[in-house]
């Protein structure tokens, strides 16, 4: 089994205790810092019963406050891990890692994928009472490699919201700080990541979802190269265009699991990607833009967001050599126009996507946003204010099929721009949102943030969120690493190398 290596282990404040012990009496504080991958169970002198004892308990422990894992597996894992001690018993580790990669590794999974046993209702009132009987393929491939699932993790609504929270398990709570949002809608990984309670996360992302959980819990995430990891086994899956949009990927603490997850997570589809290459850092082309260019629909990037960008461009030029370009995009000041309008667009053979209205309604039918809100106003709809809100701008959009037409196009040139920038060896570094973690329910006040993430869905782009320590608030600070396609080695390599630089993930001292 792989579960990292003492000094793996990061400086600063531990979540609890004060005690480090030796190998041969290891804590479970230390075993839930761990890395997926550096140290063999054996040289580690530690049982897989133990490991997931530590994790067992850490959940317990930190779940009351932060609401993140909705249903658990405890029971279930424990049987497993004994499982795998019983074939670590009968012959060297070394003889298993080729065929099990991840052999003994707790994970966690979004609860919108099926993982047997589990619901899966995605937030949504009307499903909750359905419970998976498969595994969606990620999950499996995972569980085949030798991972542990110990539970599923809350969403928003339906996964179209960038703040977790919904009417059938509450909203989940940010370990840096209880009053804050994990994000959305793989909030709940991202919660359970930073607050050691799992090894790997399963998310998906179709407008930022991944990487939004990830930048405001300070670990790290991949949103991959569109078509690389299969989407099947999730509710919603995407129809129509939106299946070029949607993207399932790794969550992790440490930027070097990225890679082992993934490959496990695209299975036959990894060969698409590059992940043999050996990086030279020297040799990319580093880009670099600040802001969107200022679309009146979302928040002025914040200063301390700013200032950590800007230390990242001087740590490149002045440790590297390298020259990062300063760029300006004009187009991506219609981030938010330009995703609405793909998403809502008809794929090659004119089927229409799917409306997120006829998803939140009983077996089908679909639901009237606008009645819905009248509902909401006086405490009787079933659906949270987002979801509505939601709702209610698809139905606008169809208003104007003609301004949609244009903006599509213009999605298009502006893949094709970026295309040309980055070529074969270019990254471009991009904020991660206009702001730190913001306080509950107020994302209700500023709905598009979420451009700055969900443009790169769109274009298909691979895209690796990096922390990049704290903010003078104790909240996590972070940054976007947007390759071209098929090029996600360029942006793990270096969400490696800044993970060196800068600390990588922050033991929360709120839980």
């Amino acid at each position: 089994m792989l579960i990292g290596h003492p000094d793996a282990v990061p400086p600063g404040e531990r979540i609890r205790g004060d005690g480090r012990k030796t190998q041969d009496e290891p804590s479970s504080d230390l075993l839930t810092q761990h890395k997926a991958g550096a140290l063999r169970l054996a040289e580690f002198k530690v049982t897989c019963v133990e490991v997931v004892e530590a994790y067992v308990e850490r959940i317990k422990e930190v779940n009351p406050l932060i609401n993140a894992v909705v249903k658990d597996r405890f029971e279930e894992a424990l049987q497993e891990a004994r499982q795998v001690d019983k074939l670590l018993s009968e012959g060297p580790a070394d003889d298993y890692l080729e065929k099990f990669p991840l052999l003994g590794v707790p994970v966690t999974v979004k609860e919108a994928f099926s993982l047997h046993g589990m619901p899966n209702t995605s937030g949504l009132v009307n499903r909750r009472n359905v419970v998976a009987t498969s595994d969606a393929t990620v999950v499996s491939r995972l569980k085949q490699a030798g991972a542990i699932p110990l539970g599923v993790t809350n969403c928003s609504e339906l996964c179209m919201w960038y703040e977790s929270s919904n009417r059938v398990y509450g909203c989940t709570n940010n370990p840096y700080d209880l009053q804050r949002i994990v994000g959305g809608s793989s909030g709940g990984e991202g919660a359970v990541l930073a607050a050691a309670c799992s090894v790997i996360g399963v998310g998906s992302d179709i407008g930022g979802s991944i990487r939004m959980p990830a930048f405001f819990n300070g670990v790290f995430g991949h949103k991959p190269t569109t078509g690389v990891v299969p989407n099947d086994g999730q509710f919603p899956n995407a129809q129509g265009v939106r299946t070029s949009f949607l993207c399932t990927g790794p969550m992790c603490r440490y930027a070097e699991d990225l890679e082992p997850v993934l490959r496990v997570m695209a299975g036959p589809g990894v060969n698409k990607l590059k992940l043999n290459e050996k990086v030279s850092l020297e040799k990319i082309k580093f880009h670099c833009m600040d802001h969107d260019g200022g679309s009146v629909f979302v928040s002025p990037v914040d200063k301390e967001i700013l200032q950590a960008q800007k230390k990242v461009v001087e740590h490149l030029e002045s440790e590297l050599g390298v020259q990062v370009q300063r760029v300006a995009i004009r187009k991506m000041k219609y981030s938010f126009q330009i995703w609405s309008a793909m998403m809502s667009s008809k794929d090659s053979d004119g089927q229409e996507a799917q409306l997120f209205t006829d998803l939140l309604g009983d077996h089908g039918k679909p639901v009237w946003p606008l009645w819905e809100l009248m509902k909401w106003l006086v405490g009787m709809s079933s659906h949270t204010l987002p979801a509505i809100a939601l709702g209610l701008t698809e139905k606008l959009m169809k208003l104007n099929p003609g301004g949609n037409a244009k903006l599509v196009s213009m999605g298009k040139s502006l893949k094709e721009e970026m295309e040309a920038l980055l070529g074969p060896d270019g990254v471009l570094l991009y904020p991660s949102h206009p702001t730190i973690a913001p306080r509950h329910h107020s994302p209700i006040c500023m709905p598009f943030n979420f451009a700055y993430t969900a443009i790169f869905n769109v274009l298909g782009f691979p895209v690796t969120q990096c922390p990049l320590g704290l903010s003078s608030e104790g909240l996590p600070l972070g940054i976007q690493l947007v390759a071209a396609s098929y090029n996600d080695h360029l942006t793990l390599a270096v969400a490696q190398y800044l993970e060196k630089a800068f600390g990588g993930w922050v033991v929360p001292g709120k839980v």
